[in-house]
């Protein structure tokens, strides 16, 4: 097996998705900017859809009625048309803030384990199609951003002072966690409210990722966590070495005498392949040893405790092997998706939900002046941790270095994604992303779903164009 090199940014990505114009911006306000805003998002995006719905309309002056009358579908099919041009898609863009070319697919939208109903086949149900995308908008930017920063004190005993070009490997995975702290603190419904004053849990979390050495999840902090995994500023780093620094910097919490410290509420595993990784293959992910992490976490005082799973993985070489795109998609259906640290190669984004055959993501390289976020100002400026800015790229096209990440809030919790995990694998043809076992050195076979005794990656047919699925293996 071949040795793939961790890759990340080389240069500021210009993505071609990017939103141009005067009064478009990248990262902006997270929400809606008024309820007017909200009423035209659900007009543009999906006017043609209440021309569907209703047969007649009451609203069309009486010099037109003869003609609509029996011309509707015609009627219909040019606002199709018009709504879904390039002259609107762009006054849509501009006006509303954000990408809205995905409106073209009423597929069902998938963020974060939370289904969006774009269209509904049988009108008699509530017409959530018609708000499907604006609430989808909303969710979208209610997440929290991460971005290259430039402007804060330096890192180390180095001369850094932004990571502009080398950190979107560490800015994405800060986008991973901040979205389990989300879910942790606030609930997976929460949104952004409008305006400030704004839940001091929230302004916490962001406390929490300041460039300072002051802040627990800052990228000083987690470049030092890391040094271990060869992270040092300026250089690039891969998803594997990213998950194992945020287990060693919730293991420094634990070997802490500070129970009452809460900055960090979770456990974190990684689901490796044996012998740590060392010798690749499939990932394992072990539920003695998940229940021995949650132990140790909470000093034995209980039997289990929030885990946040990370699951890096290499796909393929150069691509990712088709055989695992229908895989990596279902997982944003898990009520304990955390999206994927990934992205083009050479460029690392954080992937957060899929349409069809695309995926939705946050883009970190726009380059921003740092800010410090007090978690005690709940009047704090925040616009520029969220994007209104909604992306897409073909799922095909990512890169096959990459992480999945899950947060499971209990024990009842974990089992759902144990029996999730293991239906997604029982479906994989022999090639899952991962497989469930309950103890380390037991059968490889899961009490959940169906494998073999060699490694199920290695069951692929021998005549296979993309080559065996033990060649899309490598060490991790």
């Amino acid at each position: 097996m071949k040795n793939v090199p961790d890759r990340t940014d080389t240069t500021t990505v210009n993505s071609p998705d990017k939103i141009c114009g005067p009064n478009c911006s990248e990262a902006g306000p997270s929400t809606r900017k008024s309820p007017k805003s909200s009423l035209l998002s659900g007009f543009l995006i999906s006017a043609f859809s209440v021309f569907d719905t209703h047969n007649e309309s009451k609203v069309i002056h009486k010099k037109n009625q003869e003609t609509c009358s029996g011309n509707h579908h015609g009627w219909t099919a040019t606002v199709k048309r018009v709504m879904n041009s390039g002259s609107m898609r762009r006054i849509q863009e501009c006006v509303l803030g954000y990408k809205t070319n995905v409106s073209n697919s009423v597929s069902d939208i998938w963020l974060l384990g939370v289904c969006y109903k774009i269209s509904l086949e049988d009108p008699s149900q509530e017409p959530v199609h018609i708000s499907g995308y604006a609430a989808f908008s909303e969710d979208f930017s209610s997440r929290i951003l991460m971005t290259y920063r430039k402007g804060f004190v330096s890192i180390g005993d180095s001369k850094y002072t932004s990571d502009v070009n080398w950190g979107c490997m560490l800015r994405s995975s800060q986008m991973l966690v901040a979205q389990a702290l989300l879910v942790h603190r606030l609930g997976r419904p929460w949104r952004k409210p409008l305006q400030p004053p704004f839940d001091r849990d929230y302004i916490e979390i962001l406390n929490m990722f300041v460039d300072s050495e002051d802040s627990i999840f800052s990228i000083h902090n987690l470049l030092k966590a890391g040094e271990s995994y060869a992270l040092a500023p300026g250089s690039w780093v891969g998803p594997y070495a990213m998950c194992r620094t945020w287990e060693t910097l919730a293991r420094s919490k634990i070997e802490k005498n500070e129970p009452e410290d809460k900055l960090f509420p979770m456990a974190v595993y990684i689901v490796s392949g044996d012998e740590d990784g060392e010798r690749g293959g499939a990932p394992v992910l072990c539920i003695e040893d998940a229940s021995r992490i949650c132990s140790e976490f909470a000093r034995n005082q209980a039997d289990w405790s929030p885990l946040l799973l990370l699951v890096p993985l290499v796909l393929g070489l150069d691509k990712v092997n088709p055989r695992y795109l229908p895989l990596l998609a279902a997982t944003f259906t898990f009520p304990q998706s955390l999206g994927i640290l990934g992205g083009r190669p050479g460029a690392s984004t954080y992937l957060v939900g899929v349409q069809d055959d695309k995926v939705f993501y946050l883009n970190p390289h726009e380059v921003q002046q740092t800010v410090n976020i007090s978690k005690d100002n709940l009047e704090a400026d925040t616009s520029s941790y969220h994007c209104n800015v909604i992306r897409q790229i073909p799922l095909e096209s990512i890169d096959p270095s990459l992480a999945i990440g899950f947060y499971c809030r209990d024990k009842d919790d974990f089992d759902d994604f144990c029996s999730r995990a293991s239906e997604l694998a029982a479906e994989s043809n022999g090639a899952p992303l991962f497989t469930i076992t309950q103890a380390r050195h037991s059968p490889k076979s899961s009490n959940t779903s169906k494998s073999h005794e060699a490694d199920s990656f290695d069951a692929a047919d021998g005549d296979d164009a993309e080559g065996s699925a033990q060649d899309d293996w490598q060490l991790l």
